[in-house]
């Protein structure tokens, strides 16, 4: 059990190994934070379904993406600002629209992991 914190030491444990598996996959307090902080990303419908929009349709402008979601422009626009600075999507202009792309590889291999192909069902 060389992974359990001195001041855990004392601790009882049923399966010692197990236990240290578990610390090295849990990591550093700093990896869980940057964890956390990008599933709440995810945790908001309007982000959430602006990301899988963007994940089947690849660049999107604004309007069209408030127009798919049902959002207002404002909230697209400011949704998509939160996701450009956490590096998950990013703008390409073409004259005055910007189109909009998915680029964080995980997310997107989350969001096919999450959503039913055709001719599977939902959740599956």
């Amino acid at each position: 059990m060389h992974l359990v914190p001195a001041e855990r030491a004392g601790q009882r444990t049923i399966d010692g190994h197990r236990v240290c598996d578990a610390i090295a996959a849990v990591g550093e307090p700093e990896r869980v934070r940057a964890l956390a902080e990008r599933f709440s990303l995810l945790s908001d419908p309007g982000r959430l379904a602006l990301l899988l929009a963007l994940h089947e349709a690849g660049p999107i402008a604004v309007t069209d993406l408030a127009l798919a979601t049902g959002m207002r422009d404002t909230a697209v626009s400011q949704a998509l600002r939160l996701l450009r600075t956490a590096g998950i999507v990013e703008g390409e202009r073409d004259g005055r629209i910007v189109r909009y792309r998915l680029v964080d590889g995980p997310i997107s291999a989350l969001l096919e992991h999450c959503t039913p192909q055709d001719g599977e069902p939902n959740g599956a």
